[in-house]
């Protein structure tokens, strides 16, 4: 087995490249919204908000910075997923979104909307080649 450069591997703290550092979301459709989030904190003990879960943890290559990742039931038939048909839409957490979106639309991917900006971050949505609407966020 061929040994690696440990550096190679450890992003630096420094990195700008555009690209996916983490999962920022889980979003899926339930049949029944109450019910769902009412099961999830029953059974597993989350604690549910209106939006449904936020769980914190660090990032390791720059340890002072918290990040989150978002658990989220939708109602069955919401269209927020459109295009896509599918039953689950993954935010991905990205640096760099404005070089991305460049990187990706020179690529050909199909970009389905402007960046967005919030409080909270910049949004943007894509599409997979299997027709996968995948949310892009760059965290404030």
């Amino acid at each position: 087995m061929e040994e690696q450069d440990e550096t190679a591997k450890t992003p630096s703290a420094n990195d700008t490249n555009p690209k996916v550092t983490g999962i920022g979301g889980i979003f899926f459709f339930a049949e029944n919204l109450q019910q769902t989030k009412d099961w999830y904190a029953q059974y597993l003990g989350m604690e549910i908000n209106e939006w449904g879960a936020s769980f914190e943890s660090r990032d390791a290559n720059r340890p002072d910075q918290i990040t989150s990742l978002q658990w989220s039931p939708f109602e069955k038939g919401s269209d927020y997923f459109a295009p896509s048909t599918k039953e689950f839409m993954i935010n991905y957490r990205v640096q760099n979104i404005e070089g991305l979106v460049t990187k990706l639309r020179e690529k050909g991917v199909t970009i389905l909307d402007d960046i967005a900006s919030y409080d909270y971050g910049k949004f943007v949505h894509i599409l997979d080649p299997e027709g996968n609407k995948i949310e892009l966020w760059e965290p404030s």
